[in-house]
């Protein structure tokens, strides 16, 4: 999938807040932002392109950013952004609404509306995650987006909770990610988008049948992922878990590639090998890191690892351990 950074750390003083807004203007929605500190201001950004969303993994120094009338006029791409505050904090006004928010919060901005606002931390840099995408993308009543723009929101325990980690664990491995893989993520992560909005309002009922059913298998995705390391993580444990039958979770697979177990051996592998090729964890057995990610039988990982990788976990080690660190030879 396409991966698109930038950071500021490698160029000269003055050229550092000219090129962080000239370019994240063109990349994100254009504003006309300032910088209280523009020759020390830092900034990096990574783009993930999920198709018919696009996830930008962000940190930089304080500054503030005006979305006037005149710029809507002038081009407005009409869309929402998403922000997951990680670090720092700020201000907006939007639709005649003043906020405030901090880390730990969901915020949605509309493009379509004037805004103004800050963001900064008052220790290292403002850390945030943004999902931008087509305002019809929600799937829910005018309404209920009038109530969504500029009214931030806490992540706890439930839908909202699911989101955030969802966002994090998939800005964490988008890089990964094959095209056809990213683009189903990008569709799932509006899905659960919709669902915490709604939630937030007590307004599911605004959301169509497919939302709620991708909703509800992204939770029970992040579900899976939080205990991969049970032995004894099966079908019958998920479905109680989300009072649903086996029978039903069974259909909500079927559109995937995989089961239910399958889904989950597959999960089960894909952090073996990050483990198998982090050489921080070379000392550690193969048996214990197998058995950390709930492979109970070292000759059923071994078997499973070379069905979906092509060798040996010995082997895919041995290859990871000779390869050159990520970067080498680069200037």
């Amino acid at each position: 999938m396409r991966v698109l950074e930038y950071h500021t750390k490698d160029l000269a003083a003055r050229d550092r807040f000219p090129f962080w807004y000239e370019t994240m203007s063109q990349m994100l929605v254009c504003t006309r932002a300032v910088s209280d500190d523009p020759a020390g201001f830092q900034g990096s950004a990574t783009v993930f392109d999920l198709g018919v969303a696009a996830l930008t993994a962000m940190s930089h120094t304080t500054l503030r950013a005006t979305r006037s009338a005149k710029l809507i006029r002038q081009a407005d791409p009409e869309v929402f952004q998403l922000h997951l505050i990680l670090a720092g904090g700020g201000e907006i006004t939007q639709a005649g609404r003043d906020a405030c928010f901090q880390s730990g919060s969901l915020l949605l901005i509309d493009s379509s509306r004037p805004y103004r606002g800050w963001r900064g931390a008052e220790e290292g840099l403002a850390e945030t995650l943004i999902v931008q995408f087509p305002r019809a993308a929600l799937g829910l009543r005018s309404d209920v987006i009038g109530r969504l723009s500029a009214a931030p929101f806490p992540v706890q325990p439930g839908i909202t909770a699911v989101l955030a980690g969802h966002l994090r664990h998939l800005a964490d491995n988008a890089g990964d990610l094959t095209r056809p893989d990213a683009e189903a993520l990008g569709a799932m992560t509006l899905d659960l988008i919709a669902a915490a909005c709604a939630h937030r309002y007590e307004a599911t009922t605004a959301l169509t049948p497919e939302a709620r059913r991708q909703a509800l298998l992204a939770m029970i995705h992040d579900f899976i992922r939080q205990r991969l390391g049970d032995p004894d993580l099966n079908a019958e444990m998920i479905a109680a878990a989300h009072e649903i039958s086996v029978r039903y979770l069974y259909k909500l697979f079927q559109e995937q590639d995989l089961g239910v177990a399958g889904w989950i051996r597959r999960c089960r592998l894909e952090q073996c090998r990050r483990d198998l090729a982090d050489p921080r964890q070379r000392s550690w057995p193969i048996q214990t890191i197998a058995a950390r990610w709930g492979f109970s039988d070292l000759a059923t990982f071994s078997r499973n690892f070379r069905a979906a990788y092509g060798m040996s976990p010995r082997e895919f080690r041995l290859l990871a351990a000779s390869a050159p660190p990520l970067g080498a030879g680069m200037n």
